[in-house]
């Protein structure tokens, strides 16, 4: 056992869309807490073993997009010069393995699911510092697991477990059966760039972050942020290690899974969004890229994009969003939010 810590266009263009309220706390008045309990109590009994379990990882087969065309005339690879970069990454390319390592990037990791538009799914998300908010975390995921970009809709039922593969327990006990339980959001944070994107185009691929307001969780109604919390950065990375839970193709969805790399800017995409070479599938939609992260301890990194989506002619690449201040106007508006929010009013 791992340490843990103590708490398509015509030619096919496949789009991974890779693919919380809670206990009431100190601080809130009575109403709000008793409305935070009642919604925390219904979303844990609606994510049942078999809701679990039929949970489908979001990823979308899209035809016809006048903005990301197919990939023609050969793969695009990071740019030459070796790996090392962004602040303490490594040196060996990973493009798919199960993380061993142990470190605080286990238990800050984590399942996320939701109902979006009549659908029972599942992505990947991580805690992320909130900067000293009171009573309240920050869960980051990607915007396609937070909001419906075609219609604008927001996600119901939305609910993180962390640290899911110390203990998934097959589904068997749900909420309970996790190591560390489940919180649910009070909020959901995304930007008008991804919500009002009208499909999953260039301009939903530029935005596909989100953040979820995070009350008092857990088996033990304590902080998400109690276990700890990412840095995030709105600067270029070089060299990431990213993280999630793929659950199709190969892979489970119950373990953990890296990829490590320099990134490049998707040509296909006019090059608006990262690029990192990984297999991951879907499920792992939302979970972070860590610049800065220690693969020899497993601890520290800031999160500097996510898994986004990928090409179904490119199945060896996953791509992400450039996070940039539009990023942080949305990270800033969720440390503060406290019922869903649409940050800014153009893409």
């Amino acid at each position: 056992m791992r340490p843990r810590a103590s708490l398509t266009t015509a030619t096919g263009l496949a789009l991974i869309l890779v693919s919380f309220i809670a206990t009431p706390v100190a601080g809130s008045s009575g109403a709000a807490a008793a409305a935070e309990r009642a919604e925390h109590d219904r979303i844990v009994a609606y994510w049942t073993t078999q809701r679990m379990a039929a949970a489908v990882p979001r990823d979308l087969q899209v035809a016809g997009s006048p903005v990301i065309p197919a990939a023609k005339g050969g793969i695009p690879g990071p740019p030459s010069g070796g790996g090392g970069g962004g602040g303490g990454g490594g040196s060996t390319a990973v493009t798919g393995a199960s993380w061993t390592k142990g470190g605080s990037v286990d238990y800050l990791t984590g399942k996320v699911f939701f109902t979006l538009s009549g659908g029972n799914w599942q992505c990947s998300g991580s805690v992320v510092t909130d900067t000293g908010r009171a009573n309240y975390s920050l869960a980051m995921t990607a915007g396609h697991c937070a909001v419906d970009e075609t219609n604008g809709s927001f996600a119901t039922n939305w609910m993180f477990m962390p640290d899911w593969d110390r203990q998934p327990a097959s589904f068997s006990m749900a909420c309970s059966g996790t190591f560390y339980g489940c919180w649910t959001a009070s909020a959901l944070v995304v930007h008008y760039g991804f919500r009002f994107a009208g499909g999953f185009n260039q301009q939903a691929t530029t935005h596909d972050w989100a953040f979820a307001v995070v009350p008092a969780g857990g088996k033990n109604t304590t902080q998400l942020d109690a276990l700890g919390q990412l840095g995030i950065q709105f600067s270029n990375p070089t060299w990431v290690d990213a993280f999630g839970y793929p659950a199709a193709g190969k892979y489970s969805g119950n373990d953990l899974v890296y990829c490590a790399g320099n990134v490049f800017s998707d040509q296909y995409n006019a090059n608006r969004t990262w690029g990192l070479a990984c297999d991951m599938t879907g499920g792992a939609s939302g979970g972070p890229w860590l610049a800065g992260f220690s693969e020899s301890t497993g601890d520290g990194g800031s999160a500097a994009s996510l898994n986004s989506y990928k090409y179904s002619s490119l199945k060896s690449y996953m791509y992400g969003p450039k996070f940039n201040g539009q990023t942080q106007d949305t990270w800033t508006a969720a440390k503060s939010a406290t019922t869903n929010t649409t940050v800014g009013t153009s893409p």
